[in-house]
């Protein structure tokens, strides 16, 4: 690892956190210049020989660039090249964050590594491919659950008064509003005060028939017309409604990144982190969107799916 300060620290804490379960071997951690030091003392290799010479001598496979300033001299680059002629993989730090924890890490990133990072790719065959994938999925699933979506009507209704669909503005791609359909699963005046809030813990606006409907995501059915008429797409990042993403986007940086795709019924982000709740929860849960916005894919889809039926038979992050 090139550095020793907090971004190098960031990675001394995942590999803690790991134990023996990963993959990775760090040697140790090369100072470049500063006096303070975040690792441990024990871990920073004090020597005198070059980097292609100490990287020969220890074995190295790999240099991590955990280094925030790079102008004047920060990067050793003509040893860094040669390592990299001599077969050894250079990484930013960026990158081995998004290949070990299959999210962007936010304080990592920047504006210059989203430019030149592999990625991030849109275009017509790709965005068709994904129209016919929804179209075909959302005709089939409407055919297999219009039953329960009958059932489940009838039970709202009989509960309580009010409608059975939950209608609500979210924001969509392109930073475009759109109206989502969900079953109601909360007491009509669930926000009589008109201030948005986000979902709690056994919420106690929720109805009988809504904590059921949550918990098996038949609340979600609706959300299948949305994706039938390309509001929205089966897999993307979850839609919020605009007052928390006008909230969100000043607080946290590269927000609105998620909407350069259709938002989803299911994410990235709803499969790997639980539910959320918090400006912070919501920040962690953009890291696995920004992944899915530079990796998606069908195949990576079809493997989102898989897990979110997994999510949905053990009620994970029900709320």
């Amino acid at each position: 690892m090139i550095g020793t300060g907090s971004r190098a620290a960031h990675i001394e804490a995942l590999l803690a956190k790991r134990g023996q379960a990963g993959n990775v071997q760090v040697i140790g951690y090369l100072p470049m210049g500063g006096s303070h030091h975040f690792v441990n003392g024990d871990r920073i290799l004090d020597t005198q020989e070059t980097l292609p010479e100490l990287a020969t001598r220890l074995q190295i496979s790999e240099i991590i660039l955990a280094v925030r300033d790079r102008r004047s001299g920060g990067l050793p680059v003509p040893d860094l090249l040669t390592c990299k002629l001599r077969g050894i993989r250079v990484l930013e730090l960026s990158s081995f964050f998004e290949r070990e924890n299959g999210h962007l890490q936010l304080d990592s990133m920047n504006a210059s590594w989203m430019i030149l990072a592999e990625g991030f790719h849109q275009g017509m065959l790709r965005d068709t491919i994904k129209r016919l994938f929804d179209l075909v999925v959302s005709a089939a699933m409407l055919a297999v659950s219009l039953p329960i979506m009958v059932l489940t009507a009838l039970l709202i209704k009989l509960e309580s008064a009010g409608p059975v669909l939950y209608r609500q503005e979210r924001v969509g791609q392109g930073g475009r509003n759109f109206t989502i359909l969900k079953f109601r699963s909360m007491c009509v005046d669930a926000e009589k005060d008109g201030k948005p809030r986000w979902a709690g813990q056994n919420d106690s606006r929720v109805t009988l028939t809504g904590r059921f409907i949550r918990r098996t995501r038949i609340d979600e059915l609706p959300q299948v017309f949305n994706v039938f008429f390309g509001d929205m797409s089966f897999v993307g990042p979850r839609p919020e409604r605009p007052y928390f993403v006008q909230d969100l986007t000043q607080k946290i940086p590269y927000y609105g990144v998620r909407h350069t795709v259709k938002p989803g019924i299911t994410g990235w982000a709803q499969v790997r982190y639980a539910y959320g709740a918090t400006d912070e929860d919501a920040m962690h849960k953009l890291q696995y969107d920004l992944y899915y916005v530079k990796n998606h894919s069908l195949f990576l889809d079809l493997m989102i799916l898989f897990q979110t039926a997994q999510v949905v038979l053990w009620g994970k992050g029900v709320r």
